[in-house]
């Protein structure tokens, strides 16, 4: 069979390089013919033009290398079985991704309902092979991925399948709705239920803003500002008298000599 090549643990399959014979302008709706018509290779050209965007799919929506490898080898079978009954009423990449969706959920129902512990991705043995390019964070977000990963595998099915294909593959809402078969108001109303599970279970992940300095106070100039008031002048005793300063607030009415005496008791005393 075309797509059954040598399965390798823990990616997907690796069918046989597609024959020379095919043309090279040849699209997936010639090859999907060709392969109808008997063609050994043209299925293992047609997957071998789509298999990262399969796969990362595939991957995604498990979050397990060896649960999509199943679910991808299982969605090609079935795939190249039904080929003759594709009516042509979408696009093959389409038509292979609404099979692979349709894998993963069925083994995501069938793990809800026999759950098990798997193990984390990224702890298998090195030296096992992937098969295919698995969509990989850097090294120093690896624990944010493991959690985001984490979050998606706690969204129903169908909001993880709507979420996957639009945020993380970057289809946009009509294609989703072709692959999932599905009217494009079920796939916004999916990932819009998604994102606020996403957000929170993940609000931690969120960068705290930063403390606000306080800003320094503005002097208002709305007008001109008011000159400096001069002291009062006090009630002037002669020419040469100066006036009386704030520093001085006794009014010079009432200034006696030096022994305490007024001038009139001084000229009654020499009388």
């Amino acid at each position: 069979m075309g797509v059954r090549g040598e399965r390798t643990t823990g990616g997907p399959v690796d069918p046989p390089v597609a024959s020379s014979a095919q043309p090279a302008g040849a699209t997936d709706l010639d090859l999907l013919h060709a392969h109808v018509a008997g063609d050994q290779h043209a299925f293992a050209e047609i997957f071998h033009r789509h298999r990262d965007r399969l796969w990362a799919v595939a991957l995604r929506t498990l979050g397990d290398r060896e649960e999509a490898a199943d679910a991808l080898q299982d969605a090609l079978l079935s795939a190249h079985r039904a080929a003759g009954r594709f009516r042509g009423d979408s696009a093959v990449t389409t038509w292979l991704h609404r099979i692979v969706v349709n894998a993963c959920l069925d083994r995501i129902r069938r793990r809800q309902a026999h759950p098990t512990v798997p193990l984390p991705d990224g702890v298998r043995d090195a030296d096992s092979g992937t098969g295919g390019v698995e969509p990989a964070a850097p090294v120093q977000d690896h624990d944010t991925a493991l959690v985001v990963r984490q979050a998606l595998a706690e969204l129903p099915p169908e909001q993880r399948a709507a979420l996957v294909l639009v945020d993380l593959q970057g289809y946009s809402v009509a294609e989703v709705a072709r692959i999932l078969d599905v009217a494009e108001g079920t796939v916004k109303s999916r990932c819009a239920r998604g994102r606020a599970r996403l957000a929170v279970q993940l609000g931690h992940l969120r960068p705290r803003p930063a403390p606000q300095r306080a800003k320094p106070q503005q002097t208002e100039q709305a007008g001109p500002q008011p000159a400096p008031q001069q002291p009062e002048p006090g009630p002037a005793t002669g020419p040469n008298v100066p006036a009386v300063t704030r520093g001085n607030p006794r009014l010079p009415g009432g200034v006696r000599s030096g022994s305490g005496r007024s001038r009139r008791d001084a000229h009654q005393e020499d009388a």
